[in-house]
């Protein structure tokens, strides 16, 4: 079966606003780009992933994809989060993908054995594995499969929503908590909980 992670990235010099409060435009930069970065690595680190497509508008994050040996797709028009997913996965099936994984680009704390559980509950399609995050509101990774079995609905509530999609296709809903899969850098009380960006390692340089 071939596996594909898709990951959503923001631009990097916006994404993570909601912190706007606590870093500067520079320090939002490069913990962005750390966390992709992350992401990638850890999902190199799965052999079962076939294929890691990453969908963003900017640029520097599809370079930085590029170097790692991931696939691309460049977002235009007004940002649709769910119609750009919808996007990527018409290009992994195109390409041979029967089942994908969406991993957005800010867990700190996702491990390959995370993605390992996600992948190994989801093996006997039809059938999705959903992460919900800490709060158990939004979708922190979402594996599919088959491809295509549902529409998108990230947003507010979208744990919840997924799976009434899932089960409404005739598919088997799996659940898979974890709390380093439940964290999601979107809010200062998440960005505390790992230690502020001394404990990421990128305190300010010298």
């Amino acid at each position: 079966m071939s596996i594909w992670a898709i990951v959503p990235v923001k631009p990097l010099r916006r994404g993570k606003s909601r912190l706007a409060g606590l870093l500067t435009e520079d320090q939002r930069t490069r913990l962005n780009r750390y966390l992709l970065q992350h992401t990638l690595d850890t999902l190199n680190e799965v052999a079962e992933i076939e294929h890691t497509l990453v969908v963003s508008r900017d640029p520097a994050a599809l370079a930085l994809t590029r170097e790692l040996g991931g696939r691309t797709v460049l977002e235009n028009g007004a940002p649709q989060f769910n119609i750009a997913l919808k996007r990527a996965t018409a290009v992994a099936k195109m390409h041979g993908a029967h089942a994908v994984l969406i991993l957005p680009a800010d867990l700190p704390l996702v491990t390959a054995e995370d993605i390992h559980r996600v992948l190994k509950r989801g093996g006997k399609p039809p059938v999705a594995v959903i992460a919900p995050d800490r709060r158990q509101d939004g979708t922190n990774a979402l594996f599919v499969n088959p491809a295509g079995l549902l529409d998108y609905a990230y947003g507010p509530g979208s744990s919840r929503r997924h799976a009434e999609l899932a089960a409404a296709a005739g598919a088997r809903v799996e659940i898979v908590s974890s709390p380093s899969l439940g964290l999601d850098l979107d809010l200062p009380e998440d960005l505390e909980a790992v230690g502020g960006l001394e404990g990421l390692g990128l305190s300010e340089e010298k």
